[in-house]
């Protein structure tokens, strides 16, 4: 099997959705969710906080510099990830879909590069 990342890509308003918009979606994700554990394709899946509460740690010459906020300011941010196990790019796509479908947002599938097996 091949490990695939979903990253769920939010838009950059900061507008929140009222718990009656939440509802629905947060229930067909749990449903995609069980589904992917049924099937044998769940391997992570997490929510993120906010942007605003990222801490950037980057190299300058030989000096680590600590910053807040986020890497690049950006319409768009990662607001939630899953990680799934799947036979082919197919696989990972339908996976896709069915994320994009429960959460109302465009969902980016990208292969883990096959080095290391750290997630075998």
């Amino acid at each position: 099997m091949k490990h695939y990342l979903l990253s769920v890509q939010q838009p950059g308003d900061g507008t929140p959705l009222s718990p009656d918009q939440l509802e629905p979606i947060t229930k067909d994700v749990k449903a995609v969710d069980e589904e992917m554990r049924t099937a044998g394709a769940w391997v992570f899946v997490g929510g993120l906080h906010p942007p605003s509460t990222a801490t950037v740690v980057r190299q300058d010459g030989d000096e680590l510099v600590i910053t807040d906020g986020p890497y690049v300011e950006g319409k768009e941010h990662v607001g939630g990830l899953a990680i799934v196990a799947a036979a082919d790019l197919d696989e990972a796509l339908d996976w896709g879909r069915r994320y994009a479908r429960a959460t109302r947002l465009p969902i980016e599938v990208r292969p883990f590069q096959e080095a290391g097996g750290q997630l075998e």
